[in-house]
C-alpha cells in the first residue's frame, strides 16, 4: 500500500508540473498544439518508467530531461525518414522544366528571331530589352505606330516558327 500512495503522490508532482514542461517545451517547437504534443510524449515516457525515478532527486529536472530526450529523439527520426518513396516521386509532375529543355527552346528562338525580317528582329529586339516603344522608334527612325506594328508581326511569326499552339496570344502585350 505505501507503494501505491508513493507512485500517487509522484504522479500528483508531475500533475502539477504541467505548466512548467508546457513553457520548457516552447524551447523546442513554436506552435502550442506541438508544445502539447511533447509534453503529452514527456508524461507517458514518465509515467512508464517511474521505477526509474530516484525518490529525493527533483522532479522537474527529471521530467526535463525525458522532455529534452523525446525531442532529440523525435528530431533525428524526422531526419532519417523519407517524405515518400522513389515510387510517389513519379506521379508527381515536374514544374519546371529541365535546363536542356530551355537551352534548346533557346537555340529555337536564336534560329527563329534570324528568320525574321531585320525590321521586325530590331524591333522585338529592342523592346524584348526594356526599351520604350517611343525610344526604338527613334533608334529605328521611323513611327512609335511602325514599331507597333513591327513588334506584333514579329511575335506573330515567331509564334508561327516555334509552334506555339495559340499564336494570337503572343501578339497580345501583357
Amino acid at each position: 500500500m505505501q507503494a501505491l500512495s508513493s507512485s500517487t503522490s509522484i504522479e500528483e508532482e508531475i500533475v502539477t508540473l504541467i505548466p512548467a514542461l508546457r513553457s520548457f517545451a516552447f524551447r523546442f517547437v513554436r506552435s502550442s498544439s506541438d508544445a502539447d504534443d511533447l509534453v503529452q510524449e514527456a508524461i507517458f515516457r514518465a509515467l512508464g518508467h517511474l521505477d526509474h525515478f530516484r525518490p529525493g532527486s527533483c522532479m522537474k529536472s527529471w521530467l526535463f530531461t525525458i522532455m529534452r530526450n523525446a525531442y532529440c529523439s523525435a528530431y533525428r527520426r524526422r531526419i532519417r525518414e523519407s517524405c515518400g518513396g522513389l515510387d510517389d516521386a513519379v506521379t508527381y509532375d515536374v514544374p519546371v522544366l529541365a535546363g536542356q529543355d530551355w537551352a534548346l527552346r533557346a537555340v529555337d528562338v536564336d534560329a527563329a528571331l534570324r528568320r525574321l525580317s531585320a525590321g521586325e528582329r530590331k524591333a522585338i529586339l529592342l523592346v524584348a530589352n526594356g526599351i520604350s516603344y517611343e525610344d526604338a522608334a527613334v533608334a529605328c527612325r521611323c513611327k512609335v505606330g511602325t514599331i507597333k506594328s513591327r513588334v506584333s508581326r514579329g511575335r506573330l511569326h515567331l509564334a508561327e516558327m516555334l509552334g506555339d499552339a495559340d499564336p494570337v496570344a503572343a501578339i497580345s502585350i501583357n
